[in-house]
């Protein structure tokens, strides 16, 4: 059936002029055209063959399971996914954890060759994000009478670094502590190595280690350091407590400014067959020990 025409259609029809048509009603709004759907993964909006600025204090995530774990931490800023296609596509269940993710294309792998190291997989896809919010030893006074924290003197490779914050998770340590200097930044190797470790452990870079060790003591804390020239095993410690752990540096052990502030030194007990351990390997048999002398 004809519509018929309005009282300013009559007008027009008169005057000889033409109404214009209305316009055709749309099955989809503007705005929901221009705005991602609640609950589901954004599309990568353009493929670039140059990779995105980072936004100040940023860095990439590399590595599927670092991402995922980046990605579920509430606390994480996450400000970006950027990948292949080919990577993109099989990331979709990653990007379903934050829906209104931004997700960039990129052309070639060959454009992560500055911020992912060579020995890394990235696996085709990064995830740009801000460091965590920087926690202190205050944040720890309400947390009980046992309490395990995990300290490392100078330790500076990112790797060992990374495994020390997958042990400590996965062991029952508190948080991590560092000094600011001599200890690598906040990384993509630390968050890929620390296999989710640096998502869910508190990690407290300080300023001055002999001030905090002090401050440990007046809390309540007993420091013990790992050194291998001592006769005592960690097997006698009772860490029915608080209990601070020390590792040194990778190469020359602990500083002798921290060994003397320690009240006791201890050694993981071995057959003899090798004399030392890696840092982080070492770090997680002493923090198994100490968690089954409790």
């Amino acid at each position: 059936m004809a519509r018929k025409p309005s009282r300013t259609e009559k007008k027009l029809l008169k005057q000889g002029k033409k109404p214009s048509k209305p316009p055709k009603a749309s099955s989809k709004s503007t705005a929901s055209k221009n705005q991602p759907q609640q609950g589901r993964p954004q599309k990568p909006k353009t493929v670039s063959a140059k990779l995105p600025h980072l936004k100040k204090g940023s860095y990439f995530i590399f590595g599927r399971n670092a991402i995922e774990a980046a990605l579920k931490n509430e606390d994480r800023d996450c400000l970006r996914l950027i990948g292949i296609e080919k990577a993109l596509v099989k990331a979709e269940h990653l990007m379903a954890i934050r829906p209104g993710l931004r997700v960039d294309g990129v052309k070639s792998t060959d454009l992560f060759k500055e911020h992912v190291p060579a020995d890394s997989p990235h696996q085709g896809i990064l995830l740009e994000v801000l460091p965590l919010r920087e926690k202190s030893i205050e944040d720890f006074n309400e947390a009980g009478d046992r309490q395990l924290m995990l300290i490392l003197d100078q330790v500076t490779d990112p790797q060992n670094v990374g495994a020390c914050l997958r042990a400590g998770a996965a062991l029952g340590a508190h948080a991590l502590i560092t000094p600011d200097r001599n200890c690598p930044l906040e990384n993509g190797t630390i968050a890929r190595t620390s296999a989710g470790g640096l998502e869910s452990l508190p990690w407290l870079r300080i300023g001055n280690l002999a001030a905090t060790l002090d401050d440990l003591k007046d809390k309540g804390f007993w420091v013990v350091g790992l050194d291998g020239d001592t006769d005592t095993s960690l097997r006698e410690i009772d860490s029915n407590g608080k209990i601070a752990l020390v590792m040194g540096n990778e190469g020359r052990g602990m500083r002798d400014l921290t060994r003397k502030q320690c009240d006791i030194i201890a050694k993981i007990p071995m057959t003899g067959r090798v004399e030392s351990l890696n840092v982080a390997t070492a770090a997680a048999i002493a923090l198994y020990e100490l968690g089954q002398t409790s």
